[in-house]
């Protein structure tokens, strides 16, 4: 039995899933069907009240035939008609038998020799709609052939209360038939109603959803075809605000699309420039390295400025090549040392800047967990900017400097902090810091190194920030959440552990 129920309801979930299937993927057909249901609903609302209230006029309608009937009776001394007079003022009536209470002392009385006996009883006194409505239910389901007794109140005062007996087959049949032309009714009414909300929807509301949404769709397909970007039309509601925005995304996109193009295009033009720029600069390097063995004084005094200038060009080639390639790959983290760290970042970047003095200023025992080649890079373009930058102020002020690095836990989070002692960042290069080719401090300089340490530093979850630049130095910020922890801004992290102190 369970099994012949789960199939029964497999199928019959499978039929209703076929007949809403046309619903789901139009959204006119939905917005059909559902106003049709929700004026038939309405419809639904008024049709039973009217039900009831049309029996319970059929029956004070009847009520008042049969008092009249029973008035003839007044007219005889005695309260008694003839039988022809009585059968014809009884079938006018429609009733078997009525019954008019004056007071507790007259009563008249109208009814045939042998009345049939009577089924169900209905009292119209103090009724309540409630169970008028259910009343008129029971008729109309009743059947035909049902003798009840109704008992009403007489009109005009002519009485106490009036007692009829009838057979409930008409009153069945105009019901059913009264039901039928309300739904008939109805059902035009809902389809009118249905068709025109529909139309004004359709057109107000519809079709430019269509227009929005097969715009979309066209502009994917190819966001870089100018003729699929929207034409917004004048409407002043929602739909014309999102036309306009939508006009207005797409419109950036494809100038960012664009743009992007040019400058894929144009990176690829300058990686191959500097391939082979590098190519042609090493061999002059060599040239020069060559012209340093000759003797003569004017050219033992240029061969230095122009071997320096030679390796500044390759190393630009470089970095920008280094920049221009794919993403960076995905740090491989793992738990290190930062003061052993550090002590390698020295040794790479203080080979030829002996008058800076390096300070390394971290705890022996501070672990971050970062991936070390890295973080190694990260802290190797931060030093070397500051170290160029000590280099040239001791070339103009005959004075060295120091750099310092240090860096403490602060809740989940590790700060490290790279400081000089040279002349601080000029305006121009703040405005642009992290920025490739504008956000060198010095006039030959490119701006990739700090682009390229801010992007290893997103990398890891983090970031670097300018702490101060001025005449004193600058100190820069490295911000390396642990790869366990829920990164935060690296002021709210110091202030998480200082409330924690």
């Amino acid at each position: 039995m369970n099994a012949k129920a789960e199939r029964a309801r497999g199928i019959a979930g499978g039929r209703l899933a076929r007949l809403l299937r046309p619903l789901r993927g139009s959204l006119s057909r939905r917005l059909l069907v559902l106003t049709i249901l929700f004026v038939m609903l309405a419809e639904v609302l008024i049709f039973v009240p009217s039900v009831a209230n049309f029996r319970l006029n059929w029956l004070e309608q009847r009520l008042a035939a049969a008092q009249i009937a029973s008035l003839a009776l007044e007219a005889r001394p005695d309260n008694m008609v003839s039988p022809a007079l009585r059968e014809e003022l009884l079938r006018n009536a429609q009733v078997y038998a009525v019954a008019l209470h004056r007071d507790d002392a007259r009563r008249l009385v109208l009814s045939e020799d042998m009345p049939p006996m009577v089924d169900k009883s209905f009292d119209l006194r103090g009724t309540t709609a409630m169970n008028l409505i259910m009343d008129a239910f029971e008729t109309m389901f009743e059947g035909e052939g049902r003798i009840v007794l109704v008992t009403g109140q007489p009109r005009f005062g002519a009485g106490e209360s009036i007692e009829i007996v009838f057979d409930e087959t008409p009153l069945c049949r105009a019901v059913i038939q009264y039901g039928k032309n309300i739904f008939l009714l109805s059902l035009v009414i809902s389809v009118i109603t249905a068709g025109l909300v529909y139309l004004v929807l359709h057109f107000v509301l519809v079709r430019p959803m269509r227009r929005l949404t097969g715009n979309m769709v066209a502009f994917r397909r190819n966001p870089e075809d100018a003729r699929r970007v929207i034409a917004p039309s004048a409407r002043a509601d929602e739909i014309g605000v999102a036309e306009r925005e939508l006009s207005l995304m797409q419109k950036e996109i494809r100038a960012t699309l664009t743009q992007k193009a040019h400058l894929a295009a144009l990176g690829a033009a300058v990686s191959k420039i500097n391939h082979d720029l590098r190519n042609i600069l090493a061999s002059a390097q060599l040239i020069s390295d060559r012209m340093g063995t000759i003797e003569d004084p004017a050219v033992q005094h240029l061969a230095p400025r122009l071997i320096a200038s030679i390796d500044r060009a390759i190393d630009l080639c470089t970095k920008s090549l280094r920049f221009g390639r794919a993403e960076e790959p995905a740090p491989q983290r793992r738990k290190v040392t930062l003061a052993s760290l550090a002590d390698e970042v020295a040794e790479a970047a203080w080979a030829e800047t002996d008058p800076v003095r390096w300070i390394n200023d971290v705890p022996p025992d501070l672990i971050v967990d970062a991936d070390p080649d890295q973080l190694f890079r990260l802290l190797l373009n931060l030093a070397r900017n500051a170290a160029q930058a000590l280099m040239e102020e001791s070339a103009e002020r005959t004075r060295g400097g120091e750099i310092r690095i240090s860096a403490h836990r602060a809740d989940d989070h590790v700060h490290i902090d790279i400081s000089d002692t040279g002349p601080g960042l000029p305006p121009r290069a703040r405005e642009h810091l992290f920025e490739a080719f504008s956000g060198s401090g010095r006039a030959d300089g490119t701006g990739l190194g700090l682009a390229i340490a801010a992007e290893l530093a997103r990398m890891h979850g983090g970031h670097i920030e300018l702490v101060r630049s001025d005449a004193s130095g600058t100190t820069f910020r490295i911000c390396i959440p642990d790869d366990a922890g829920t990164p935060r801004d690296c002021g709210e992290a110091e202030l998480v552990a200082g409330q924690s102190a």
